[in-house]
C-alpha cells in the first residue's frame, strides 16, 4: 500500500484566512487607536477606554462581517448547486457532454472523457459538476458560522496584546511601546500564519511589518496633528 506523506493546506484555508485576518485586525486596529489616542492625551485612562471600546466593537464587527460575508458567498453556492440540479434533470445529455467536454480541455481524449463523466454521473451527478464545472469542493465550501467565530475570537485574542499594553506601560512610553510590541506580535502571527498555511515566512513578515508600520504610523501622525490633549 502506498502511503500518502504529502502535506495539503488547502483544507484550512477558510478557519485560517478568518482567524488571521482577525487577529491581525485585532492587534493593528487596537495598537493603533492607543497610539492616536496616547499622541493626544495627558492621562491614560483615555487610552485603555479607547482600547477596550475598539476591542469590543471591532470583535463584533468582524464577526458579524464575516458573517455576512460568508453567508453570501454560501447563498450564491447554494443557489448555483440549485440551478445545475434543475438542469441535470431537465437535460441529462447535455449535461453529460458539458461534463465530458471539460475532461477533453483537461487533457482527455474524447471517448476517455465522454467514459469518465457517465460513471462519475451515474455515481453522484450533481458533486462531479459542483467539483468541475462549478469548482465548488467540501473542503473550500463556504461555512459562516466557523468563519465568523474564527474571525471574532481571533480579533479578541490579537486586541488583547495591544490591550494589556496600554495598561502595563506608562503614558510617555505608549507610542513607542506600543509599535514594538505589535511588530513583535505581527511577527509571531505571520510566523504562525506561515507555518500553518505552508506559505513564505519572509515574505509574510515583511508583508506584515510594512503595512502594520504603515497603519499605526499615520495614527500617530492622526494624534499628534489633531491633538486636544485629553484629559
Amino acid at each position: 500500500m502506498v502511503e500518502d506523506n504529502e502535506q495539503h493546506y488547502i483544507t484550512r484555508s477558510n478557519w485560517l484566512r478568518a482567524a488571521i485576518l482577525g487577529a491581525n485586525d485585532g492587534i493593528l486596529s487596537t495598537a493603533s487607536i492607543a497610539i492616536g489616542v496616547a499622541a493626544a492625551s495627558k492621562t491614560s485612562e483615555p487610552i485603555i477606554l479607547a482600547a477596550l471600546a475598539g476591542m469590543v466593537a471591532g470583535a463584533l464587527s468582524m464577526a458579524a462581517g464575516e458573517y455576512v460575508s460568508v453567508s453570501s458567498q454560501s447563498d450564491i453556492e447554494t443557489s448555483d448547486l440549485q440551478r445545475e440540479q434543475e438542469a441535470l434533470d431537465n437535460f441529462p445529455e447535455v449535461e453529460l457532454k458539458e461534463l465530458a467536454l471539460i475532461y477533453e480541455e483537461r487533457g482527455l481524449d474524447s471517448e476517455t472523457a465522454m467514459l469518465v463523466a457517465q460513471k462519475l454521473t451515474d455515481h453522484d451527478a450533481l458533486a462531479a459538476h459542483a467539483r468541475d464545472e462549478l469548482g465548488l469542493h467540501e473542503m473550500n465550501q463556504a461555512k459562516p458560522f466557523q468563519a465568523a467565530l474564527a474571525s471574532g475570537a481571533a480579533f479578541v485574542f490579537g486586541a488583547m496584546l495591544p490591550f494589556i499594553v496600554t495598561i502595563l506601560v506608562p503614558l510617555k512610553l505608549q507610542v513607542e511601546a506600543q509599535y514594538v510590541f505589535s511588530i513583535l506580535f505581527l511577527l509571531v502571527l505571520g510566523s504562525v500564519s506561515a507555518r500553518i498555511g505552508g506559505s513564505n515566512l519572509t515574505k509574510s513578515i515583511l508583508r506584515i511589518t510594512f503595512w502594520g508600520t504603515a497603519a499605526m504610523g499615520l495614527s500617530a501622525l492622526v494624534g499628534y496633528l489633531f491633538a486636544v490633549n485629553i484629559a
